[in-house]
């Protein structure tokens, strides 16, 4: 199966020796199929590395080690014609709806600049057309929403028009960081919901990136759960979520607020406390100091993903007797879905 794009080996290293140096990512390699459009959920707390990740697959820096493929071409190495394709192929939607506007343009702005920069379409007339056609599959009324300024619409609205100005480019992949973070709750599941039917009507592939599993579990197919750069847990949706098998995972399940009265919040106690993000050379599982099954193999090395199942993958020692995924590929444990599914 060919790949649409491909993280290999991708390390992220800042500071320096002299200060100290931190990982943000650590050894990372998955794909996302071209063949089948795909919707996967990075997932993990603060610090643990999806930013950064976020960054590298959209070109914004080199990562320290390893590289990022767009189909078979070295991102960071790749010809004029190439970073074209993968600008228009390749989108993002991110975290803040309002900093991606000029507050001096009107709407219709952001959106007229991608049809003139690709040459999506000759005319004023035509390129009103495109503008209404994206608007409307996003939920908008184009008579509603163009001609007006940004501090005009809601939030909600506004992360809608940067949807719809992916959407013009007819992309392969769109990466969205945090899109629903800074949205109000009621709006929340109709912006979702429009991702989840960009991704099955236009066969778009998704990379959402967030801390919220409640939202993962509700729009994704697969999930990588990340943990101080390095993979914890990964695999199908449903079985990570509903059956968590790394203590990571299952602290993040936990968390989740639940309506049931006999269950208090809060009541799932982590015996060691936070510690800081990942040092060069550290070599041990990272959850050790957090982890209520710590054993004396897991302050020694640090473990390789177990396939405890043929869609998910678990970097624990406790899974410790089953075979290890090839090369740490872990879109191995990725579930392929097919369009009809």
């Amino acid at each position: 199966m060919s790949a649409l794009l491909e993280v290999q080996g991708v390390t992220q290293i800042f500071g320096d020796k002299r200060r100290g140096q931190v990982v943000a990512l650590d050894n990372l390699s998955f794909s996302i199929s071209d063949e089948r459009p795909s919707f996967t959920a990075i997932v993990g707390e603060s610090g643990s590395g999806k930013t950064t990740l976020a960054r590298i697959l959209l070109g914004f820096q080199s990562p320290t080690i390893g590289n990022v493929r767009y189909r078979g071409s070295d991102l960071h190495h790749a010809s004029g014609r190439e970073q074209e394709t993968f600008r228009r192929e390749v989108q993002a939607i991110f975290q803040d709806p309002f900093e991606v506007y000029n507050p001096f343009y009107k709407v219709d702005h952001l959106l007229e600049v991608p049809i003139r920069k690709f040459q999506l379409a000759s005319g004023r007339a035509a390129t009103r057309t495109l503008m209404a056609e994206a608007l409307s599959a996003v939920g908008l009324r184009p008579e509603e929403t163009l001609g007006r300024y940004p501090h005009q619409l809601s939030g909600g609205q506004r992360q809608r028009i940067t949807v719809a100005r992916a959407l013009l480019l007819k992309p392969r992949l769109i990466i969205a960081d945090e899109p629903v973070s800074m949205v109000d709750a009621s709006l929340r599941a109709t912006i979702l919901e429009t991702l989840r039917k960009l991704n099955q009507d236009f066969g778009i592939s998704f990379l959402y990136i967030t801390h919220d599993l409640t939202t993962a579990y509700q729009v994704s197919d697969n999930i990588i759960v990340l943990y101080r750069g390095s993979v914890a847990e990964t695999g199908a949706v449903e079985r990570v979520i509903k059956e968590p098998q790394h203590p990571y995972t299952q602290l993040l399940v936990a968390s989740i607020p639940l309506p049931d009265p006999e269950r208090r919040w809060g009541e799932t106690v982590v015996a060691a406390p936070r510690t800081d993000a990942a040092r060069v050379g550290e070599d041990r599982c990272k959850f050790a100091d957090r982890c209520p099954y710590v054993m004396p193999i897991c302050q020694e090395t640090v473990p390789p993903l177990y396939r405890t199942a043929e869609d998910r993958a678990v970097a624990c020692y406790l899974h410790r007797e089953v075979e290890t995924v090839l090369e740490g590929d872990i879109s191995q444990a990725f579930r392929q879905y097919s369009a009809a599914s």
